[in-house]
């Protein structure tokens, strides 16, 4: 999302942390096999999600965008597959940078509990976005 006030950093990256922070407490509070070992072990890791979510997005987009470019099939298959890659390889990329960054001291649960976890953070994101944006731009979105 672009900073459209010069400021050196858009508030909606906070925003987006701390509803980051919500659900990974709502899931280590309702699934036991996600476990943060505190507040600031959980905001480490909303920060964290953050940046490789913004990566994968980033990722997914250009591929999508070369996706639409391709002419000839091969091109269209090698690259629906990379973007398969991509979103498998978000889960491994959550867990493995979890796991070098913090270690022991926080579990988000196995790749299936991890990709239910992602698709609610870019889920929740995308709820409170919308609600934070003006009428008109959520029409135009819609429209």
């Amino acid at each position: 999302m672009s900073n459209p006030r010069g400021r050196r950093f858009d508030p909606i990256h906070l925003v987006d942390v701390l509803v980051y922070l919500v659900v990974l407490g709502l899931f280590t509070q309702f699934f036991p096999s996600v476990i943060s070992e505190s507040f600031s072990v959980s905001l480490i890791t909303a920060i964290l999600l953050k940046l490789a979510l913004e990566l994968v997005v980033r990722a997914k987009s250009a591929v999508i965008t070369r996706f639409r470019a391709a002419a000839s099939p091969v091109g269209k298959v090698l690259l629906a597959l990379a973007l398969v890659a991509t979103g498998a390889g978000s889960k491994f990329l959550v867990l493995w940078l979890t796991d070098l960054l913090l270690g022991d001291a926080v579990h988000l649960g196995g790749f299936f509990l991890v990709t239910v976890l992602v698709i609610t953070l870019v889920l929740s994101r995308t709820g409170v976005r919308l609600l934070l944006q003006p009428r008109a731009a959520v029409t135009r979105e819609i429209a």
